[in-house]
């Protein structure tokens, strides 16, 4: 790794005080439910009995994977760069709903195989025009995979200097549910079957030539599970780059907002590098894409949604958000029984 990524676990210290000043809400105990866990991890994360969001900011990251070329998506690898068009041109569902919830969205080029030097707004982190095919070879190389781990770190870094501290990360590439795969598969040790899912809407035949292509690459690259190595052997630039940013947000001590089974898949990665990340973890939602549900189990996750969604884009935290901010705002703003002289006896 390009650097180390010092996490420290979530200090509890404040824990008895945070859950007494929760407990004197004027709600039966644990009325709120999951809203009440929300308020005193977030407490926790930011040391304070009065937390607050600020600036919260989605980051897109995009890329293409050679494995496309093998038939494992419905849509062709151009339509990796033409839904980074739709969302410089704010037409994308997650467009609509960070205007919706005044959330910071930022697109990333992490490694699209086109020219898109001429789209507004875009920032450029390309590492490459796409990876190599991982039938034949590695996804990138070592260098090429620290390089993405840093340049998301940096961007991170980049949003909390601008006072930002809540963030999620979304992604686009077609045949990145191949490469979140493969991840899954050899970070929980699960049977491939039950990490692959019909992406971007296979039928049938299409899912059993999907599960055949990555247990080609699995026998191309056997034994793979250090972390760092089956990111670079599988994964797609832009997994590697939200891998570096979540490792940086939790670093800096950041409120993560984790979206679907590919942001999932790279959470995953950074997991196994530094097990501490998912202190500072919020799963936003369930996705319908086949293996979400167990990798959450793996995780020990519990989502806030489950609409069926499987569009990616960072779509879920995006609706997940306005949960956040209840959770802080009834830590700050509900009254005690105390306040409100409401007898609790």
């Amino acid at each position: 790794m390009p650097q180390m990524f010092d996490i420290q676990p979530l200090s509890q210290a404040l824990a008895p005080a945070l859950q007494a000043k929760i407990d004197q809400k004027t709600k039966p105990l644990g009325a709120l439910g999951q809203l009440e866990a929300l308020a005193l991890q977030i407490g926790l994360i930011q040391n304070s009995l009065s937390p607050s969001l600020t600036k919260p900011c989605i980051i897109v990251f995009a890329g293409d994977h050679g494995v496309a070329a093998a038939g494992v998506s419905a849509y062709p690898q151009a339509v990796t760069a033409q839904m980074v068009a739709n969302f410089a041109s704010g037409g994308a569902a997650i467009n609509v709903f960070a205007r919706q919830h005044q959330i910071d969205l930022l697109i990333v080029d992490a490694g699209v195989n086109a020219d898109l030097s001429a789209m507004p707004g875009l920032i450029d982190a390309g590492i490459g025009k796409g990876t190599a095919n991982f039938l034949e070879q590695p996804a990138m190389t070592r260098e090429q995979c620290a390089m993405a781990l840093a340049k998301g770190a940096e961007l991170v870094l980049k949003q909390r200097d601008q006072g930002c501290n809540c963030i999620g990360f979304g992604e686009m590439g077609i045949g990145n549910t191949s490469s979140a795969a493969l991840i899954m598969h050899c970070l929980t040790g699960l049977p491939l079957e039950n990490c692959v899912g019909r992406g971007t809407g296979l039928d049938d035949a299409q899912l059993r030539h999907k599960v055949s292509i990555l247990q080609q690459a699995l026998t191309r690259h056997p034994g793979l599970s250090d972390p760092s190595e089956v990111l670079a052997t599988f994964g797609g630039f832009e997994i590697a780059m939200m891998t570096g940013a979540y490792l940086k947000a939790a670093e800096l001590s950041m409120l993560i907002l984790v979206d679907g089974f590919i942001a999932g898949s790279a959470l995953l990665a950074a997991a196994g590098l530094r097990p501490a990340v998912l202190d500072y973890c919020v799963f936003s939602h369930m996705s319908g894409e086949q293996g979400h549900r167990a990798l959450l189990d793996h995780l020990h996750a519990r989502p806030l949604l489950n609409l069926d969604m499987r569009l990616g884009e960072g779509s879920g935290i995006a609706l997940a958000y306005p949960l956040l901010l209840s959770a802080v705002v009834f830590l700050n703003e509900m009254a005690t029984f105390a306040e409100a002289g409401v007898d609790r006896d």
